[in-house]
């Protein structure tokens, strides 16, 4: 319970903020980082993890897998769809990186910023793409990972519309010619929760989640690059 009233702490925090600065997509959390790594000779194979708080706590829970790697986290706790859309040009497009790694969607359903449909959801989704695509930029678009329900906002039916989404998202990697990474499948249960042992409040993974994801998308990885 702690935990989950620390996350949630943390979340209201960064979206209070981004309101008193107008910043509202935060653009400035990565600023000075993203300016170092501008600066940095070292660009070969760099690789930017675009997400929420379940790519933000990535870096927390399991730190050794961005160690050594050319991997970029670049995940904002509480944020939707529309808030990365924002930021993809500083917090992506700007770091020239050969590989983007866009996980999102799970805050635009918890209503974070107010009711949006799948389609919009989708569709920022798919400007992301966009964007990407026109800079030489290779896409793996993950799954939306399992939640039953979420603990700061209840009765939103997300594992109902959490594999809608998802449907709609392989669908769009298809069209679009992306790399679609399936984490859902590894991750859920038959009621569309997320495993126990994965998680520690339902949502949001705890190491051995991470564990269970990153040979997943270490190997979408390496499979963008080939082609």
């Amino acid at each position: 319970m702690k935990k989950i009233n620390i996350l949630l702490f943390v979340t209201v925090i960064i979206l209070l903020s981004s309101c008193k600065t107008n910043d509202w997509a935060n653009k400035a959390r990565y600023k000075e980082q993203n300016e170092m790594l501008k600066k940095s000779q070292q660009k070969e194979n760099r690789i930017v993890f675009m997400g929420n708080s379940i790519t933000e706590g990535w870096s927390n829970h399991h730190p050794e897998f961005f160690e050594g790697k050319p991997y970029i986290n670049r995940g904002i706790s509480g944020q939707t769809t529309d808030q990365m859309l924002e930021r993809f040009q500083e917090d992506v497009i700007d770091l020239n990186p050969v590989a983007v790694v866009i996980l999102a969607g799970t805050n635009d359903i918890a209503e974070n910023r107010g009711p949006i449909s799948l389609e919009d959801i989708t569709k920022n989704i798919s400007k992301m793409i966009d964007k990407a695509q026109k800079n030489n930029i290779k896409v793996v678009l993950c799954s939306v990972i399992p939640a039953y329900d979420y603990p700061w906002r209840k009765g939103l039916h997300p594992n109902e519309k959490i594999p809608k989404l998802n449907a709609m998202l392989k669908e769009l990697a298809e069209k679009r010619a992306v790399f679609y990474l399936d984490y859902f499948s590894a991750m859920a249960k038959e009621d569309n929760a997320l495993i126990d042992d994965y998680g520690y409040d339902g949502v949001h993974p705890n190491k051995a989640g991470y564990e269970v994801m990153e040979p997943l998308v270490e190997d979408a990885i390496k499979t963008v690059l080939k082609n």
